[in-house]
């Protein structure tokens, strides 16, 4: 079997193995590393979960996502319904600051705009909006606030990543204004994902720009 093929039924596996996706309507290429996946899924939630499924996987250096999101008939919402269930999960959570993040919706698909701190806050709001009934996808249009104090970015997240047992070496850190650019290679999309985490959690940073390859 070619390693395209390999690669291909390891996802369909890992598909298969998520609870949280039902894969009978999702179809997966490979080629070179890069997957593809087809198909419909019945919520946005699903195809996110598929997404980070398939990015599990070994070999698997990029994904590209094509999945439709299809409601069924009984459950689609309006655009207002929609808005107003975001703005109202929001107002409950405890680590969106009050009033800070805005809900556009148009024909199911939310796009959130304001100004927050922090990350994390950024990827809360999308978080809180992404498992709604009726939504078929979400943009993600909050700033990060620009920081004075960003002069030791660099220093810091490098030592962030050491005390995560990356090798230093693997990976090269810039920093300007604000902006985080890492390049290098990593073992896995679990430690791209994490050296990425470890760049924003650094006070000053508003943008990483997550260059590292998987190999």
């Amino acid at each position: 079997m070619s390693k395209d093929k390999m690669l291909k039924q390891a996802v369909l596996d890992e598909l298969a193995w998520e609870p949280s996706v039902d894969a009978a309507d999702i179809g997966v290429t490979a080629k070179d590393g890069i997957v593809t996946l087809l198909g419909h899924v019945t919520t946005f939630a699903e195809k996110f979960a598929a997404e980070k499924a398939a990015r599990r996987v070994n070999d698997v250096k990029a994904v590209a996502e094509e999945i439709e999101v299809r409601l069924p008939f009984e459950v689609k919402r309006g655009d207002e319904e929609i808005a107003a269930a975001a703005v109202d999960r929001m107002k409950w959570s405890t680590t969106i600051p009050a009033d800070a993040v805005k809900v556009k919706v148009e024909k199911g698909w939310i796009t959130l705009t304001g100004e927050v701190a922090w990350r994390f806050q950024q990827e809360a709001a999308l978080n809180d909006v992404r498992e709604l009934w009726g939504v078929i996808g979400v943009t993600n249009d909050i700033t990060i606030r620009h920081r004075p104090n960003a002069a030791n970015i660099k220093d810091n997240i490098l030592l962030a990543l050491d005390r995560s047992w990356f090798d230093p070496a693997s990976i090269d850190v810039s920093a300007l204004d604000g902006k985080v650019t890492l390049t290098g290679k990593v073992h896995s999309w679990w430690e791209r994902d994490e050296a990425g985490s470890a760049a924003w959690a650094a006070p000053g940073t508003t943008f990483v720009e997550n260059d590292l390859l998987v190999s």
